[in-house]
């Protein structure tokens, strides 16, 4: 009977240090994405449905309008803002022209806003779950799976898990973000390493009380 009290004293101080370690981890998260997303522009578009010919054409019209945003001249998150803001009207006559030709009569709608974007993997980077803003474009009814990528600096992969970031892009953003926290979305396993550290300092004490 006293070991059962004692295992299960163990087992409730465990489960309490780990609660301890994921909630301490999430707010780091959270923190750090409030650092970083005021640096950062993500590029978003919204199928129209998730059938096969709406992911195709959303895969379409993603690269046409990468290709004409990457080519503006804009080299920063806000000059690609006053630029989608001020050619809001042409960029959406553009996709919507662009749909019209593969047959499509959707309207295409571009506006830049900000959106919850989960945690996400380019090459390397590994930017945290948070709000950001975003170059966001709906194709017709908008209910269709997402594809989105960092417009500033340039990190939009069209394979993002297994393409590898320029050093150009790293470059710009390390002058963008202070050192720590660059480390931080560079090295995202040193963030899992401090919490199993945290993890480690807390069963003591949890196994002591």
């Amino acid at each position: 009977m006293k070991y059962q009290k004692t295992l299960l004293m163990s087992a409730s101080c465990f489960l309490l240090a780990f609660l301890c370690s994921v909630l301490w981890g999430y707010c780091q998260d959270r923190n750090l994405a409030d650092r970083v997303a005021p640096q950062i522009l993500r590029f978003h578009v919204i199928a129209n449905s998730n059938s096969r010919k709406d992911q195709a054409v959303k895969n379409q019209v993603r690269s046409m309008l990468l290709e004409r945003l990457e080519g503006c001249g804009a080299d920063s998150k806000e000059e690609f803002c006053t630029y989608v803001e001020e050619n809001q009207k042409e960029l959406e006559r553009c996709a919507d022209d662009f749909l019209a030709n593969l047959g499509y009569k959707q309207h295409a709608s571009i506006r830049v806003t900000q959106a919850y974007f989960p945690t996400k993997a380019y090459g390397d980077l590994v930017l945290p779950c948070g709000t950001y803003d975003t170059v966001q474009v709906v194709l017709g009814e908008g209910r269709g799976r997402n594809w989105w990528c960092v417009l500033y600096p340039s990190l939009c992969f069209i394979d993002s898990t297994h393409g590898v970031i320029p050093e150009q892009s790293k470059e710009e953003l390390r002058g963008l973000l202070p050192e720590e926290d660059f480390s931080a979305v560079m090295d995202p396993a040193a963030r899992v390493r401090i919490r199993l550290k945290l993890l480690e300092l807390l069963l003591p004490q949890a196994q002591t009380s």
